[in-house]
């Protein structure tokens, strides 16, 4: 049960980072004047912040996960 609600939450997680670094690279060129001191495609950047976001994703798939997998399912079918 822990692994399907996990499996499923970072489907659409990655799925969310994969449209996002595309559209991030496709943007880059347009925002290269706003940055100071940074390249518009630095890896180290991007790499750091596609980091954060899987590391705040896992927690916020992890928590729910863990509470369904604690539910007795003839229980939490008998209460629907």
């Amino acid at each position: 049960m822990l692994g399907l609600v996990l499996w499923q939450g970072m489907g659409m997680v990655l799925a969310g980072l994969g449209l996002g670094l595309v559209g991030a690279l496709a943007l880059s060129r347009l925002m290269g004047g706003l940055l100071f001191g940074v390249e518009s495609t630095d890896p180290l950047t991007f790499g750091s912040v596609v980091g954060v976001l899987l590391l705040t994703a896992v927690v916020a798939c992890v928590v729910p996960a863990r509470r369904a997998a604690g539910v007795d399912p003839a229980l939490a079918l008998r209460s629907s």
